[in-house]
């Protein structure tokens, strides 16, 4: 283990409020990963004004959802509607308009991720497109022990998940180990690779001295409990070929994720990501002079 993060409590949007944990002063990106919200809440006052209409250019979303909803418009007539273990999938490329507006389940929960990741230089100007796959399709393996991992991205176990294209090649995981179990989970050594912790408690190894890692449930305060610090945290993993985690009296929670660093130079204002500040100020004239989506 290399650092353990917090996130930072923040608002995006129309007033979302959010915990940012990649895309802060700490952490400001992880190649190729630029950026990772979690947003939860059961009062529909922090999220219902929503993300209005904005703008993306030069890499690509991943939105996951845990409880509640997210409808989605885009310029080009897309419209999507995530619901609960849901995912979306978006190349914003060459540039698209979008909107994302949050609603709640039948109890005004609403709990979710969204991170960025950077597209390399070649396909920064390639044509927008969606992978919108619905909970069902996303493949779930439980363990002899009880762990569980729904596989959003990539190969594991033996199953692959059901995104496809990505230039990161990323690996996106949505682990649950049980209360005492101790698991060893394979990472690829020539990936960035991180857990996001996002309930219960646990430590974790690799080729490092073990950390502990503590968390908050989302929801309430009345359901927090006192001894648990009070933001998510984020452990970010060397170069090794597994990570062992060591679930605590209430099980733990946690995303895995890792993807193939691009290497390249980043020029990012907002959210709009080029190579150069040339291509960035180019980017944000045409969104002012009205030619910034591209004819497909």
């Amino acid at each position: 283990i290399t650092q353990v993060i917090e996130g930072i409590k923040t608002s995006d949007g129309a007033g979302v409020n959010l915990t940012r944990i990649i895309g802060t002063p700490e952490l400001n990106m992880l190649d190729p990963f630029l950026l990772l919200d979690e947003f939860g809440s059961d009062n529909p006052d922090d999220y219902i004004a929503g993300f209005p209409p904005h703008p993306h250019r030069g890499f690509e979303t991943i939105t996951y959802m845990m409880n509640g909803k997210f409808r989605h418009r885009d310029s080009a007539g897309h419209e999507g509607y995530l619901r609960d273990g849901s995912v979306q999938w978006m190349t914003a490329g060459g540039g698209i308009l979008h909107q994302e507006m949050p609603q709640g389940d039948e109890l005004g929960r609403m709990h979710g991720f969204q991170l960025w990741a950077n597209l390399p230089a070649t396909l920064k100007m390639t044509a927008p497109r969606y992978q919108d796959v619905p909970s069902r399709d996303i493949p779930e393996i439980i363990d002899d022990d009880g762990t569980r991992v729904r596989i959003v991205c990539g190969d594991f176990w033996g199953k692959t998940g059901p995104i496809e294209g990505v230039s990161s090649d990323p690996r996106y995981l949505d682990v649950r180990v049980p209360p005492g179990h101790r698991k060893r989970l394979p990472v690829n050594r020539e990936r960035h690779a991180f857990a996001y912790v996002f309930a219960g408690t646990g430590s974790f190894r690799d080729a490092s001295t073990p950390r502990t890692v503590q968390t908050e449930p989302a929801g309430p305060p009345e359901n927090l409990h006192a001894h648990l610090i009070g933001n998510r945290s984020l452990v970010l993993f060397d170069a090794g070929d597994e990570v062992v985690v060591q679930a605590g009296e209430n099980g733990i929670s946690f995303l895995l994720v890792s993807g193939k660093p691009l290497e390249e130079p980043v020029a990012w204002l907002g959210p709009i990501v080029m190579n150069t500040q040339k291509e960035l100020t180019q980017a944000y004239r045409e969104l002012r002079n009205g030619n910034f989506i591209k004819p497909q």
